[in-house]
C-alpha cells in the first residue's frame, strides 16, 4: 500500500519530464534549441521534436513576412528642398541561427531597430542623390527599388531578407510650407506678368497691323475715288464742250441760269452790280444778239 503514492509520484515526474522534452513547431515559425545560450539545433519544418529538459530551451521566431514602419525622416535632395519621408519595409527571418547570433536575446525588437537604421541610411543616400521632383514623380518606384537593394546588402548579416521597401509619403516640413507657398505664388505671379506682357505685345502688333491695313484701305479708296471723280469731271467737261460746240448761245444761257441759282438763294439775295453788268443780260432782254 505504501508503494502507490511513490509510483504515482514517479509517474507524475516521468510525465513532466516527457512533456518538458517535447516541443511542437508551427508552420508559421522557426525554432532554435539552445543549450546554455549556444545553438544546438535548428527546427524549420513544422511538427514535433525533442530536447533535453531543463538544460535546453526553445526560442521561436516568426517565419512570416513582417512589416516595419519607420519613423518620419527628413532628407535633403539635390535641389536643397527638404522633405519629410515616411517609409515602411517588408522583411522575413531567413536564417534563424544567424539571426540569433546577430541580435542575441533582443529578438525581433532588436532586429527591427537595426533594420530601421539601415533603411534610414539607405533613404538618405538614395534620395539625397536626386531632386525632389524625382522623388515626387513616377521615378519613385525606381528609387524604392534602389533603397531596397541597398538595404538587402546591409542587412544580409542579420539573417533576414528585405522583401520590399515603400515610401508612404514625402511632404515638406511644416516650417517650410509657408516659404514654399510664397515662392510658388511669386513664380506664378511672374509667369502671369510674363503672359500679360506677351499678350500686350501681341495686342500692339495686332493694333498696329489693323491701323496699317486701315490706312492702306483708306488710301486705296481715296485713290480710287479721285480717279473716278477725275474721270467723271473729264466726261462732264467733254459733255459741256460738245454742248458748247453745238449751240454756244444755249450753253451761255444755261451757264447764266446756273449762276443765278447759286447766287440768288437763302436770305442773301442782294447784289451790288454796275448798270452795264452782263450778269443779268438774260433777265433784261429776250436774249442776246
Amino acid at each position: 500500500m505504501n508503494r502507490l503514492p511513490i509510483l504515482g509520484g514517479v509517474f507524475i515526474v516521468i510525465a513532466f519530464l516527457a512533456a518538458s522534452s517535447i516541443y511542437i513547431v508551427d508552420e508559421r515559425e522557426k525554432a532554435l534549441v539552445l543549450q546554455f545560450g549556444q545553438v544546438k539545433a535548428v527546427k524549420e519544418d513544422p511538427g514535433m521534436a525533442f530536447k533535453i529538459p531543463f538544460i535546453q530551451e526553445v526560442v521561436r521566431y516568426d517565419d512570416r513576412i513582417l512589416s516595419l514602419d519607420t519613423q518620419p525622416l527628413e532628407v535633403t535632395p539635390l535641389d536643397d528642398r527638404r522633405l519629410v519621408v515616411d517609409a515602411f519595409a517588408r522583411y522575413r527571418v531567413t536564417d534563424a541561427e544567424q539571426f540569433r547570433r546577430a541580435v542575441g536575446t533582443g529578438g525581433i525588437a532588436s532586429a527591427e531597430s537595426r533594420l530601421e537604421r539601415i533603411l534610414n541610411a539607405s533613404l538618405r543616400e538614395v534620395l539625397g542623390s536626386v531632386t525632389s521632383n524625382d522623388i515626387l514623380s513616377e521615378d519613385r518606384i525606381l528609387l524604392m527599388n534602389r533603397i531596397r537593394d541597398a538595404a538587402i546588402l546591409e542587412s544580409d548579416n542579420l539573417g533576414i531578407e528585405v522583401v520590399d521597401v515603400r515610401i508612404k509619403r514625402a511632404d515638406l516640413p511644416a516650417q517650410n510650407l509657408e516659404a514654399t507657398f510664397a515662392r510658388m505664388r511669386a513664380e506664378r505671379e511672374r509667369e502671369a506678368a510674363d503672359e500679360r506682357a506677351r499678350g500686350n505685345e501681341a495686342a500692339q502688333k495686332v493694333r498696329a497691323q489693323a491701323d496699317r491695313t486701315a490706312v492702306e484701305l483708306v488710301s486705296e479708296a481715296q485713290r480710287d475715288s479721285d480717279i473716278i471723280r477725275g474721270e467723271a469731271d473729264g466726261e462732264r467737261n467733254a459733255i459741256f464742250a460738245e454742248a458748247f460746240s453745238r449751240d454756244p448761245e444755249f450753253f451761255a444761257f444755261y451757264r447764266s441760269l446756273a449762276a443765278y441759282e447759286v447766287s440768288l438763294q437763302g436770305d442773301n439775295s442782294t447784289l451790288v452790280l454796275s448798270p452795264d453788268s452782263e450778269f443779268f443780260d438774260y433777265l433784261k432782254t429776250d436774249g442776246a444778239e
